[in-house]
């Protein structure tokens, strides 16, 4: 196992951290929109999100709420295409996209990967097939090809444990050489996906705001505790990868700002 794991920047948003957490230091922070790719030995090339859409957003009411709410700073550059060729990447070569959840912020990308492999859970489906406001799924962001879309959906069935840093975890071997595992990491949405790239890097999605928010993830204040899909077994989560991080396993939140693009050197 000797592949490439980049990240890309798609996008940010701001947020008084003082707003969401009960006795933590109050002032507002930039969260990035981070997307990563996995260059397996063998040539497959696995994306993790995709990050926001540029351009107009076409999501009505729902859509205006969130960018209320979330409001995110997005520029043409940002668009995870445009990220991709810069660094010398077709966005044709990559051959499967894990979404970790369908929040904007990891599905806005979608639409430039239209002959990729999708991997989801079942709890994207079940959230697709009957989208409520409290999932805070946009679906005016997904393509018409979307639902056509080749993918694999990883059922209760699919996933089996792993043992890593005295954690239990749930995982799929999705290239079949566990180089690549995708992870159940539950709470934060139905079905919220993460991955574990060669046993040393984390990839956690939103299961925590940042790596150095871990700690904190239990005292989430009244109203972002409400939007967890469930807030209990996010906080159970987050506890795991406090546990993994002390072990020594790089756990890297969707909003980390990275300073290196290459996560595996």
């Amino acid at each position: 196992m000797t592949g490439r794991l980049r990240h890309y920047t798609c996008g940010s948003t701001s947020h008084d951290v003082g707003a969401m957490f009960r006795g933590g230091a109050r002032g507002v922070r930039e969260f990035p929109s981070g997307v990563f790719l996995y260059d397996a030995a063998d040539g497959r090339r696995v994306l993790f999100d995709t990050g926001y859409a540029t351009g107009p957003w076409h999501t009505g009411w729902r859509g205006a709420v969130y960018r209320l709410l979330l409001p995110p700073v997005i520029r043409g550059s940002d668009d995870v295409a445009a990220r991709l060729r810069a660094d010398g990447v077709d966005p044709a070569s990559v051959t499967h996209v894990v979404l970790s959840h369908l929040h904007p912020d990891h599905v806005g990308g979608v639409r430039r990967f239209p002959h990729a492999t999708f991997v989801l859970s079942a709890g994207h489906e079940r959230t697709l097939a009957a989208p409520r406001l409290r999932a805070g799924v946009l679906t005016g962001l997904l393509p018409t090809w979307f639902p056509d879309a080749e993918r694999i959906v990883i059922g209760e069935e699919a996933f089996s444990t792993v043992e890593l840093g005295g954690i239990v975890l749930r995982a799929h071997d999705l290239l079949g050489d566990s180089s690549y595992l995708v992870l159940d990491l539950p709470g934060h949405a139905d079905g919220h996906l993460g991955a574990l790239i060669e046993r040393r890097v984390l990839l956690a999605g939103d299961a925590a705001w940042g790596n150095d928010l871990i700690h904190v993830s239990g005292n989430l204040k009244a109203l972002p505790r409400a939007v967890q899909h469930d807030a209990d077994r996010y906080a159970a989560t987050a506890r795991s990868l406090g546990v993994l991080a002390a072990a020594g396993i790089r756990v890297v939140c969707s909003h980390d700002p990275l300073d290196a693009k290459e996560l595996l050197s």
